[in-house]
């Protein structure tokens, strides 16, 4: 019997008075629960640049999750247009080094909300730094409603693999962000959009499963969402 694969998971770091006097690590609890339904093992990850040659030799797929902060333009060479453009270096530092470890050795990797528009920068692509700054349009992607709910539409790119594992060319979506991919990174496919244009989702072809989604499919809402996870669990399984 094969094992369960072990899936990475992108922490938090926060500092507020809250949880502990003391900075602490944060991760939304269904990010690990969606994993665990659906036949991986969670693995949270903390920041230690120098165990990152050991996880992607132990570990079989990453997640890079979402969090309530954006990357830093100088990434992609502009300057802080926005008050709304909130930073964490720390964080981006760490994802960028474990993603370039995890893209070189072609292990499954998907990037959740920030995971995606982190995944375009280290491919050379830029961002919308504020949607409602830069873009007009009619759709809320920072929805009102739950986040456990769905908001808008999400029109899915034929013959891209995202497509291949959704096999639906509309779906509905959950929504969260206020920034989103602006020039795709070179290498990189555009496989979803929403109906006022905006990237929804990328994918380097070239690997066996490297996929950016702008969604969160670990609330696991519709079927699509445990389609992509099931796909990208499959994939970390064939890598054991």
């Amino acid at each position: 019997m094969k094992k369960k694969p072990l899936i990475g998971l992108s922490l938090d770091l926060e500092t507020k008075n809250s949880y502990s006097n003391f900075p602490w690590y944060a991760i939304r609890e269904n990010y690990c629960s969606s994993i665990s339904k659906l036949g991986g093992i969670p693995i949270p990850l903390v920041y230690d640049i120098k165990a990152i040659s050991a996880m992607v030799e132990i570990i079989d797929a990453f997640i890079i999750t979402g969090g309530a902060f954006d990357i830093d333009p100088v990434y992609f060479s502009e300057k802080k247009k926005y008050k709304s453009v909130t930073t964490k270096k720390l964080r981006t530092t760490y994802e960028i080094s474990l993603c370039n470890a995890i893209l070189k050795k072609n292990l499954p990797l998907l990037g959740i909300c920030g995971g995606q528009q982190l995944l375009n920068v280290i491919y050379g692509g830029s961002l919308i730094q504020d949607i409602n700054s830069e873009i007009k349009t009619n759709i809320n992607h920072e929805q009102k409603n739950p986040r456990n709910e769905t908001s808008h539409d999400v029109n899915i790119v034929k013959k891209t693999k995202l497509h291949t594992i959704i096999k639906k060319s509309k779906i509905k979506v959950n929504s969260a962000h206020h920034q989103a991919v602006k020039l795709p990174g070179s290498g990189l496919t555009i496989n979803a959009r929403a109906n006022d244009e905006i990237i929804e989702g990328i994918e380097d072809k070239n690997l066996d499963f490297c996929i950016g989604v702008q969604w969160h499919p670990e609330f696991l809402i519709e079927k699509t969402d445990e389609n992509i996870l099931r796909d990208f669990i499959k994939k970390a399984k064939i890598k054991t």
